[in-house]
């Protein structure tokens, strides 16, 4: 059984890395919180860091992973394409370059890793695609061989509410009990008008139903939505904090909706129908989701982009240290702090 360690953070040029954007250990102001919630001193939100520290000790780093898979709304399954906003190209450079091993991959990040911040451990991520959309067998096959490599200590995978069948968190369940893994499920939106706009191929239904089935198994579980979809406004997300505050999550990565080459979003971007939303505005969102999370919750991004001639705009989710201090500016200036409003 491999040691489970770990600060951890992604790796390779086309992510940064979250130490150094959400969790923000060098960088704690003098901001009170109150000190019954639970947060670290200084801080108005859990940091990934700080969460990964309490639990294991330590720093680790995520190697981004594409096992070349694909998603069931682009082969045809649900639909063809993928999702109005992705495009895997933009935070995939193996799939940019061409896809080489996942042995290739890991040692390729890790070298990387190591050059620019020293040794680190490493946890293996699966980012690019639907990673539990296709036959176990061949899911097992890959996330050993990730294991296999003497630097990997755990496992996370990036998937589809809609792409969690039994055998597959069987299988996870399994790996659970021998070294960590980490389930990262794009939920996006709670409203099923704006899934539906966004070629997304389910519903918020499969969502519940995922985490639901999810629970329990010793695998930590981590949700992804994005803020600033045409139509929504402050109460959707306060109304994402809400509901999923009570439902046992283990973290989140909030994105601003941005516009990436290439994807159908840019092109209704250029032809002036698509409005994104100001810095200031994403960061009030964020703060109203972050009062209705528990304090047990880690928060492993505030803001997400795409690298070099990727991204479109907004220009300002570049500067991911720019998005934190927004952030923890709004819940200053309220007087919040994460878990402020949680249900009991």
């Amino acid at each position: 059984m491999k040691a489970r360690t770990g600060a951890v953070a992604e790796t390779g040029t086309e992510t940064d890395t979250e130490a150094d954007t959400v969790t923000g250990a060098d960088t704690v102001t003098d901001t009170a919180t109150d000190p019954g919630s639970g947060l670290p001193p200084g801080r108005r939100f859990l940091p990934l860091s700080v969460f990964y520290r309490r639990r294991f000790g330590g720093s680790v780093h995520k190697v981004p992973l594409d096992a070349g898979l694909t998603c069931p709304n682009a082969d045809g399954t649900k639909g063809v394409g993928g999702c109005t906003f992705c495009d895997n190209r933009s935070f995939s450079p193996a799939r940019r370059q061409g896809l080489p091993t996942v042995r290739e991959q890991i040692d390729l990040g890790i070298e990387r890793t190591e050059l620019r911040y020293g040794e680190r451990r490493f946890l293996a991520y699966f980012q690019a695609a639907t990673n539990t959309y296709g036959p176990v067998d061949l899911l097992r096959d890959l996330w050993e061989q990730a294991l296999d490599h003497p630097r990997i200590e755990g496992l996370v995978i990036g998937t589809r509410p809609d792409c969690l069948p039994e055998e597959v968190l069987d299988l996870l369940e399994e790996i659970a009990g021998r070294t960590h893994v980490s389930l990262e499920i794009g939920l996006q939106s709670l409203s099923d008008a704006v899934l539906r706009w966004t070629r997304r191929g389910h519903d918020a239904a499969s969502f519940f139903d995922a985490v639901e089935r999810a629970r329990g198994r010793g695998i930590e579980l981590v949700v992804h939505v994005i803020l600033g979809f045409p139509g929504e406004t402050r109460d959707d997300a306060r109304r994402l904090g809400e509901v999923l505050g009570p439902m046992g999550i283990d973290g989140i990565k909030i994105h601003a909706l941005h516009v990436v080459r290439e994807t159908p979003l840019e092109l209704l971007f250029r032809e002036g129908r698509l409005a994104l939303i100001s810095l200031e505005e994403h960061a009030a969102r964020a703060a109203d989701i972050l009062e209705s999370l528990p304090t047990t919750v880690a928060i492993h991004r505030l803001s997400a982009d795409a690298p070099g001639r990727w991204l479109v705009a907004p220009s300002w989710c570049r500067d991911k240290h720019r998005v934190v201090r927004a952030v923890e500016a709004e819940l200053e200036a309220r007087g919040s702090w994460q878990g402020q409003r949680a249900r009991g």
